[in-house]
C-alpha cells in the first residue's frame, strides 16, 4: 500500500503544480528573451549643452 500512496501523492502533486505553473507563466507573459522588445526611450536622458562655455 505504501507504493500506491506514493504514486497517488506524485500524481496529485503534478495535478496541482502543472496548472499553477501554467497560470503563472501566462500572467508573466510567457517569458523568453526573444519576446522582449527594445525600450522605446533611453533610460538616462542626456543633458543638452546649451550653456555658454567661457
Amino acid at each position: 500500500m505504501v507504493r500506491l500512496e506514493q504514486i497517488t501523492g506524485i500524481i496529485l502533486a503534478a495535478a496541482l503544480a502543472i496548472p499553477s505553473y501554467w497560470f503563472f507563466w501566462t500572467l508573466a507573459g510567457g517569458g523568453g528573451y526573444d519576446k522582449r522588445e527594445a525600450p522605446k526611450a533611453p533610460l538616462v536622458k542626456e543633458k543638452s549643452s546649451t550653456k555658454n562655455s567661457h
